[in-house]
């Protein structure tokens, strides 16, 4: 469960344990969704009037492909995450790392979903190597060169 109703926080510590995945509404269009699911777990409590304090950690897979050869795979992802949430919208807009108390009708939720969306876009490497020693791509023919030479380097090389 990861929206949380601000009543059963306020009467003390809630232990999170939950999961979304691709097809989740949080995502946008373009967004490194993950491969499967996100599972979640942590801690949620009162960090002051108003304030409430998530701690706890986040791991998936995201998807891409190998900067040099191209190869599409899958990269681990796992984060420890420290979120702060108030009710005051204006302490959120003042503060990028605040994020707003919303869901549900009348915004007595805490939705952990969109702050850990934006973690996980931050956390998620723009750039992955299938292997260090990745060799990549001919730059004349476009052969991967991790599955030995192409016939244009042995013509090069005579």
């Amino acid at each position: 469960m990861l929206s949380i109703p601000v009543r059963t926080v306020l009467a003390g510590a809630v232990q999170v344990k939950g999961a979304f995945g691709a097809d989740d509404t949080t995502w946008n269009d373009g967004d490194g969704v993950p491969v499967g699911v996100i599972t979640v777990t942590g801690r949620l409590s009162v960090a002051g009037t108003g304030r409430y304090y998530f701690s706890g950690q986040f791991s998936g897979s995201a998807r891409g492909e190998c900067r040099r050869c191209l190869t599409e795979m899958e990269t681990p992802v796992h984060l420890q995450s420290h979120l702060l949430f108030a009710e005051d919208p204006a302490e959120s807009d003042e503060d990028p790392d605040v994020y707003p108390v919303s869901g549900g009708k009348r915004g007595d939720e805490i939705d952990l979903r969109p702050a850990l969306r934006e973690q996980w876009l931050l956390e998620v490497p723009a750039f992955v190597l299938c292997r260090p020693d990745c060799k990549g791509l001919c730059l004349t023919c476009g052969a991967n060169m991790n599955q030995g030479a192409c016939s244009c380097t042995r013509k090069s090389e005579e």
